[in-house]
């Protein structure tokens, strides 16, 4: 800590860490959280542990078991419709709305995002690009200016993050990015709803193939 504004509880910083675990991938689906064991790994206490496992159980990233531990959830094929009709419904309203409302300072964060993910695709680094990526998506939501949805995507954060990141082709879902990046840009609502609406079928498709080859 180098002053009072960088201070962050251990709680938060051992629940940031583990979410970024589990979205990555790092952490698979169905492996044990147990206290004492994460308290030795990360050098805390078992009281943050537990805090942390608590909240990500809130964000749908983890499933308790009895007494101090728990498992990374295993999204079922339910659970992916279920995001993906939820994601389908807020994306078209958001990408609509983004190309209405849009910033000059929005879209600099917005490219910013986009060149991030490009040049994470070219690297074949999977999870900068998937990481990047779920940025795009988030700045797109603060650049359709409604509290609402923003009140939502931070309900649903860790889920769409993970959501998101279900995919293999990093330069493919970056180039769609990049249509949707011009189409905001442009202020083409039309075109924008179009491409969102292809965006999220490829997405579905890609979700689907890597469920099933693994």
């Amino acid at each position: 800590m180098t002053g009072s504004g960088d201070f962050e509880p251990e709680s938060e910083r051992v629940t940031r860490q583990l979410r970024d675990e589990i979205i990555d991938g790092v952490r698979e689906p169905g492996s044990k959280l147990v206290e004492r064991e994460l308290a030795a790994e990360l050098g805390v206490s078992r009281l943050p542990v537990r805090e942390a496992l608590k909240s990500l159980v809130t964000e749908g990233l983890v499933t308790p078991r009895p007494r101090t531990w728990a498992v990374v959830r295993e999204f079922t094929a339910a659970d992916v419709e279920d995001l993906d009709e939820v994601r389908a419904a807020l994306e078209s309203l958001t990408f609509r709305l983004a190309a209405q409302r849009r910033t000059r300072a929005g879209l600099e964060k917005l490219r910013s995002d986009l060149d991030a993910e490009l040049a994470a695709a070219v690297k074949g680094d999977a999870v900068g690009a998937r990481r990047a990526a779920a940025d795009f998506h988030e700045t797109v939501t603060a650049l359709a200016d409604n509290e609402l949805l923003n009140e939502l995507q931070a309900t649903l954060r860790s889920r769409m993050r993970w959501l998101l990141g279900q995919h293999d082709d990093l330069e493919g879902v970056a180039r769609e990015h990049e249509g949707l990046y011009t189409a905001i840009a442009e202020r083409d609502v039309a075109g924008v709803a179009e491409l969102a609406s292809r965006h999220l079928i490829s997405g579905r498709d890609a979700a689907a193939a890597r469920r099933a080859h693994p």
